[in-house]
Parts: C-alpha cells; sequence; structure tokens
C-alpha cells in the first residue's frame, strides 16, 4: 500500500506560479506512477497529470502551463503550476494505481491523498 500526501496549495493572483508536492510512503520499494486530479466546486473530478516510467502525460487544459518533476531521494513528486488562471481553482490530490501504468481517469486510481486547495483569483 501507499500512502500519499499533498502539500503547498493557497491562495495565487492569476498569472501566478504555486507548486504542489506529493510525498509518498508505503511500499515504495516496487515503483509506482503519480497522477494528479482536481476537482472544482460542483464539477466531477479531472486528470491533471499522470507520471510513469515512461513520462508524463497531461491534460489539454493545462499543457505548456503545469509540469511534473519528480525526487526520487525523497519519494516526492511535485506539481510546478504557472500561468494559473481562476479556472484551475480546485482542490488538488494526488493519487497512485495498485498497477504501474498510468491513466487520467480517476478510476484507475487505488491510492489517494487528501488534497489541497487551489485557489486563483484577485
Amino acid at each position: 500500500q501507499l500512502q500519499l500526501v499533498e502539500s503547498g496549495g493557497g491562495l495565487v493572483q492569476p498569472g501566478g506560479s504555486l507548486r504542489l508536492s506529493c510525498a509518498v510512503s508505503g511500499a515504495t520499494s516496487r515503483g509506482y506512477s503519480i497522477g494528479w486530479f482536481r476537482q472544482a466546486p460542483g464539477k466531477e473530478r479531472e486528470g491533471v497529470s499522470c507520471t510513469a516510467k515512461l513520462g508524463t502525460n497531461y491534460a489539454d487544459s493545462v499543457k505548456g502551463r503545469f509540469t511534473v518533476s519528480r525526487d526520487s531521494a525523497k519519494n516526492t513528486v511535485y506539481l510546478h503550476m504557472n500561468s494559473l488562471k481562476p479556472g484551475d481553482t480546485a482542490v488538488y490530490y494526488c493519487a497512485s494505481p495498485e498497477s504501474s501504468w498510468c491513466t487520467l481517469n480517476p478510476k484507475g486510481m487505488d491510492y489517494w491523498g487528501k488534497g489541497a486547495l487551489v485557489t486563483v483569483s484577485s
């Protein structure tokens, strides 16, 4: 099993940047994929990115603005968010599937963090 904890959320102005962290613990030695998801008020949870061994896939809505990096020594994955828009306001979750493959479909994830709120507003 994996335990995931997000941090780094907060309030940021439109056009600003923010970095979220996802600390992973538990059965990390087997390797894992990490997805970032978000859920805005009144909307369904949607995939933002998914990182596996071969690289990262991004949702069209964040391509060119969001990037993912990974510090394997710390078992931490980061979501770097730039050029933020009010429409990016949501609770952001990191998640991991039991298998090694990646998907932007929330139903494909087995382990979830509790989420971090990101608010983009002036």
